[in-house]
């Protein structure tokens, strides 16, 4: 990247990644500069709730599936009341939105939460780049009439602190308890509530809404309380249960507050359930380490193969971070492994009622394959009151 490289005809936007990449292409959303690490999703459904989605917190989002935004976004399809990406990068611009259910254009959506955007890029160059040089940090910003200063970018994206060593779910935690009680919808119904059979406590790090749905739906009542709760805040509730959210940053980060409360309530012997985030805060609890993966895995279609049935799940997923395996003590067992590069997926004590997976079970996008461990959480509860 120079000061001088120039600018297509008709381009009045452009992503500069932190290596010096450049990609030109038209603003949509909001005319503001969107700086993060750069990942791309390969799930061709559920743009709003990849968009709303806490874990991509600090993160520009590239959709490899070319045609976004064409059926608009609604209220109903939200995994977060305030999303926190930093901005988005698709190939084709938002067509006028065709479907009953929307309510508003994409274009409208992202100005209304000021996160600003970029089309007409080749996302498949992009994404083949991303593969071949890893996440990398970069910047979304809109090109004035009188032209722009590609070097200020570029020190807007060196600012920027990489997702290593980031603690983020502080930041998009809920600020104090709450409870849930609707469970999951079907298309013009959502009437379904708990009967508050078992009472689960959900830490917050970042939670996707559809996870306090899928448990509502299992009769649990949810208290969710903020990520930076005590233990012994927790306990006092009595809970059947304690879940363990999904959240953006460095699980390494996050454990430093985390993981002392959460060795006091594994030694408690309550159920625990985790998922993506508070799976690799349980693998650190339990002694182990975790790793920054050089592009992560985010998507709808991801093969996980359940090593205690041999059953493969197709899986939604995000994350950027992994479990290490072989650092965690002999009673912890890896449970689920990814098809597409062998790290962990899965974990569960042979010792506590704990256990956790590094995807989502909850989809919201993506396949109902994996909702079977909502049920084991609720048979362990059981079990346990038992």
């Amino acid at each position: 990247m120079t000061q001088s490289t120039p600018i297509p005809p008709n381009a009045d936007a452009c992503l500069v990644l932190a290596d010096g990449k450049v990609f030109f292409g038209k603003g949509i959303g909001a005319d503001s500069i969107g700086v993060g690490e750069i990942c791309f999703n390969t799930g061709m459904t559920g743009y709003q709730e990849t968009l709303t989605d806490l874990s991509f917190s600090q993160q520009i989002i590239t959709f490899t599936f070319p045609h976004i935004g064409n059926i608009g976004c609604n209220e109903e399809d939200i995994e977060s009341i305030r999303p926190s990406v930093s901005g988005l990068v698709v190939r084709e611009l938002p067509t006028t939105p065709s479907s009953f259910r929307s309510h508003i254009s994409l274009d409208t959506w992202l100005k209304n939460h000021n996160i600003p955007g970029i089309a007409g890029v080749d996302t498949r160059a992009l994404t083949r780049y991303i593969r071949k040089v890893g996440a990398q940090n970069g910047a979304i910003a809109r090109i004035p009439s009188t032209g722009f200063n590609l070097q200020s970018i570029m020190d807007a994206v060196k600012a920027c602190p990489p997702m290593e060593g980031r603690e983020l779910a502080g930041t998009v935690t809920c600020k104090a308890p709450y409870e849930w009680t609707l469970g999951t919808w079907a298309l013009g119904d959502i009437s379904h509530k708990s009967t508050n059979k078992y009472h689960v406590v959900a830490i917050d790090y970042g939670e996707k809404l559809n996870i306090l749905r899928c448990l509502a739906q299992r009769d649990c009542k949810v208290t969710v309380v903020p990520a930076k709760t005590s233990a012994e805040a927790i306990l006092a509730y009595k809970p059947d249960g304690i879940f363990l959210s999904n959240g953006p940053g460095d699980p390494a980060a996050t454990g430093v507050y985390a993981v002392p409360e959460l060795q006091k309530l594994i030694a408690s012997g309550t159920p625990i359930f985790g998922i993506c985030l508070g799976h690799q805060l349980l693998g650190l609890a339990f002694g182990g380490k975790t790793e920054k993966l050089k592009q992560g895995h985010r998507g709808a279609n991801q093969p996980v193969k359940n090593l205690e049935t041999g059953a493969v799940e197709i899986t939604s997923q995000n994350h950027g971070f992994a479990v290490v395996a072989g650092t965690m003590p002999s009673h912890i067992k890896v449970t689920h492994i990814s098809l597409f590069d062998g790290t962990v997926e899965g974990l569960r004590s042979t010792e506590k009622p704990v256990f956790a997976v590094q995807y989502h079970p909850e989809s919201s996008p993506g396949p109902h394959d994996s909702q079977y461990l909502f049920d084991n959480f609720v048979k362990m509860m059981e079990s346990h009151r038992a």
